[in-house]
């Protein structure tokens, strides 16, 4: 029977993974470890290998994969930064991810999250929670409809969050990608670059995967180039942002606020409890307790029906490349 072990399974992934195993009578041994130097040995006698992990998957991980013959690592996710392609294709492991999800899923996500920040609805509830029922000027906002939205990267997320932004709030809608989708043009208004894009908008949401050219693309500069109290989403990748200067761009009133579902070093941290232990990086401490940062931890996929498709998405794959040596979502 071909055997696929799959890392970093969570509980309710587990459920999906059982039903999967016996629609397709495969055996899948689980395990909630991520696979790391000390921990890829755990695959020794298995066929293929499913991950869901957000930190760096580095040598001598991909040289004992080839030397127990594992031919596929398939992550459950979109993003696959984490892997070190080069180092995969040398020892012969390829590498799958599972492009298309959710995306509606994240589009209302983000949307939420930028809704709560212009509603000052953390503010809202501290008042409330305080007994305090007066109308002030802090807690007034605008009107959605009232405001410019910046998409940055049009494709599967992006063009549903500029759908919601244009049709669902009548709100105007820019955006900018290195494609030009012609079917997303009647959700968006394209600009010739970026800094174009950003410069008048009230909201400005990112939607691009990570690459070496927009690593950090988001920094001291690009923050200058924005019109003072922009409200900045980043439900993407970590990286994309400079951590630093965007608490700087915050703190000095360039940027008004921010909501962050990813982190640029969220590995340590990102899918577990950290209740009651001391948290040593000083930057992401300043983004839990600043108050006009908005964190969540890489939730916003997390639906029903987006853990469902991950899921058997990423064992599909790892089967698919077990059978024929190859699958439609490798990326290396």
């Amino acid at each position: 029977m071909t055997k696929i072990i799959a890392f970093g399974v969570t509980p309710e992934e587990a459920e999906v993974m059982e039903q999967w195993s016996k629609a397709h009578s495969i055996h899948v041994e689980m395990t909630p470890e991520y696979i790391t130097p000390e921990t890829v040995h755990l695959a020794e006698g298995f066929d293929g290998i499913t991950n869901m992990q957000v930190s760096d998957i580095v040598e001598p991980v991909y040289s004992k994969l080839k030397e127990l013959g594992i031919p596929v690592i398939a992550q459950r996710s979109a993003g696959y930064e984490m892997y070190d392609l080069k180092a995969a294709s040398d020892n012969d492991v390829i590498i799958t991810n599972v492009p298309s999800y959710s995306p509606e899923s994240i589009a209302e996500f983000v949307v939420y999250a930028a809704m709560r920040l212009i509603r000052n609805s953390d503010e809202i509830d501290q008042r409330v929670a305080s007994q305090n029922f007066t109308w002030e000027p802090s807690i007034r906002s605008h009107s959605i409809q009232s405001l410019k939205v910046a998409v940055i990267g049009v494709g599967r997320i992006g063009s549903r969050v500029a759908k919601i932004y244009k049709h669902g709030f009548g709100a105007e809608v820019v955006g900018y990608d290195i494609v030009e989708h012609e079917e997303f043009k009647e959700h968006v208004v394209y600009q010739p670059d970026l800094q174009t894009a950003i410069k008048d908008a009230d909201i400005v949401t990112i939607h691009m995967p990570l690459t070496e050219d927009n690593y950090h693309q988001f920094n001291h500069d690009l923050f200058n180039q924005m019109k003072p109290g922009t409200t900045l989403i980043n439900a993407a990748r970590g990286k994309i942002v400079k951590t630093q200067d965007l608490i700087e761009a915050i703190d000095r009133g360039q940027i008004k606020n921010a909501a962050l579902d990813v982190y640029e070093d969220e590995g340590p941290f990102i899918p577990k409890n950290w209740e009651g232990q001391v948290i040593e990086d000083e930057v992401f401490l300043q983004i839990l307790n600043h108050p006009n940062i908005h964190y969540t931890p890489h939730i916003a996929y997390y639906t029903d029906i987006a853990v469902q498709n991950l899921v058997e998405g990423g064992l599909n794959s790892a089967l698919e490349v077990i059978k024929t040596g190859t699958d439609e979502h490798r990326v290396n």
